[in-house]
């Protein structure tokens, strides 16, 4: 187990929590990429497999943990994106009858 895999796994992992709470609580998608998180998701099954190949020890449960937030994230991400086209689509349902 290497002890600098074991912080940065760590100090990303803390971030995550934030992330997803944001992402929750302000329902819309502004400053996410989704690109970008499922770019980490493929990261850290790579390190996932590389733990199960190599080097099995116990840091893979900071991959697991770690990529389960990311998996969070991109379905709050989806799910707003279904949130802001429902709410657009009532938007404009309500100007059409305004008219």
């Amino acid at each position: 187990m290497s002890l600098f895999e074991t912080i940065m796994l760590l100090c990303f992992g803390s971030a995550w929590p934030f992330s997803i709470y944001k992402t929750y609580t302000s329902r819309r998608n502004e400053g996410k990429s989704v690109i970008f998180l499922y770019a980490v998701v493929v990261g850290y099954l790579c390190g996932i497999i590389h733990k199960l190949l190599y080097d099995q020890d116990i840091v893979i449960y900071l991959y697991a943990l770690n990529g389960t937030m990311v998996m969070i994230d991109i379905f709050l991400y989806h799910r707003n994106e279904h949130l802001q086209r429902v709410q657009a689509a009532q938007s404009f349902a309500g100007d059409t009858l305004a008219d």
